[in-house]
């Protein structure tokens, strides 16, 4: 028998591309596989352990599986994912370093589970991450630097959870977050400097809180603040000069449903615009009558739309009470 030796194969082994030793080669019990492995799916199929999947899989869908919990080296053989759903999988907690390895990953999926508890080091390694979606879950509370290793981390969800508070420290490394989804919490506060790790956030919602007092100090490093949303908060009054830093950029203000008593409209929005828009939105009661007023601005780049009770435009805005 003819023996070959390996360095007279080694040319096409390179041409074929990287060998994976010991990765498995064949599509996991009760999935669908697309692309050479490339993209698993195993979308409501009963599974209640993660399936191993080759390094050449780049999308893994585990959609609606009963999946509990992600230890510790859940994704040791994945490493070469790019997307990972896990959306409805009745996750409860995330152990350290549950996506160990995962380099490569830029969208995590983890929307709509039963989650309650991160540990400290769970997202290790996850440089590449530019898309987080931890919506609909019952996270109450965010560890200090959880978000460190995400240096690329751009979208973060965290929608309807059970949020009560941020703390400073908590979006550290995050540094190039632009959209913060955090509407539907129970915060009553965000302290002071909560918000200075992520100072280029372009939208940031808050909607459907507790925030009884506008969190000056939380906000007061944000410079390029497109889209700000305080509805449905128990505010009564905003203070002056409270969206300053936000200068120009500003473009969607909204402040529905939230029972101000007192809002000022200042030059704040408008580089060099030197008058004062105020907005009586107390909803019609005995002894208030509803304001509606118009006040002519001097100067302003692009249109402002503030939803509720004030409709902001380029020349003019139009305040009415509702």
């Amino acid at each position: 028998m003819r023996c070959v030796s390996f360095l007279s194969v080694w040319p096409y082994l390179l041409v074929l591309g990287p060998v994976v030793w010991g990765a498995p080669s064949q599509c996991p019990a009760l999935c669908h596989c697309h692309g050479d492995l490339q993209h698993v799916i195993c979308d409501n199929v009963g599974l209640k352990n993660i399936p191993q999947v080759s390094e050449a899989t780049r999308l893994l869908n585990l959609q609606r599986n009963n999946l509990g919990s992600l230890p510790t080296g859940s994704f040791a053989s994945s490493k070469g994912l790019i997307s990972l759903h896990m959306q409805h999988c009745q996750l409860r907690e995330i152990g350290g370093q549950a996506f160990k390895g995962l380099k490569k990953l830029i969208y995590l999926y983890l929307s709509n589970n039963e989650i309650t508890s991160i540990k400290p080091g769970a997202f290790e390694d996850l440089t590449e991450l530019t898309y987080l979606y931890l919506d609909g879950n019952r996270i109450s509370d965010l560890p200090k630097g959880i978000f460190s290793p995400m240096i690329n981390l751009f979208i973060l969800q965290l929608n309807d959870n059970k949020l009560r508070d941020i703390k400073p420290g908590t979006f550290a490394g995050a540094k190039d977050l632009r959209w913060l989804h955090m509407s539907g919490n129970e915060m009553s506060s965000l302290q002071p400097g909560s918000l200075d790790e992520v100072e280029n956030l372009a939208i940031l919602h808050l909607d459907r809180n507790r925030l009884s007092t506008y969190p000056s100090l939380a906000l007061s490093k944000l410079r390029v603040v497109e889209e700000l949303s305080l509805a449905k908060n128990p505010l009564r009054s905003i203070p002056d000069n409270a969206f300053q830093s936000f200068g120009r950029y500003m473009e969607k203000l909204h402040l529905d449903g939230m029972g101000l008593e007192k809002v000022s409209l200042s030059d704040c929005l408008w580089d060099g615009c030197g008058s004062f828009l105020w907005v009586q939105n107390k909803e019609s009661q005995e002894g208030h009558t509803p304001l509606k007023t118009q006040e002519t601005l001097p100067r302003g780049e692009r249109p402002v739309q503030v939803t509720g009770s004030v409709r902001v435009q380029r020349k003019k805005a139009t305040l009415t009470a509702t």
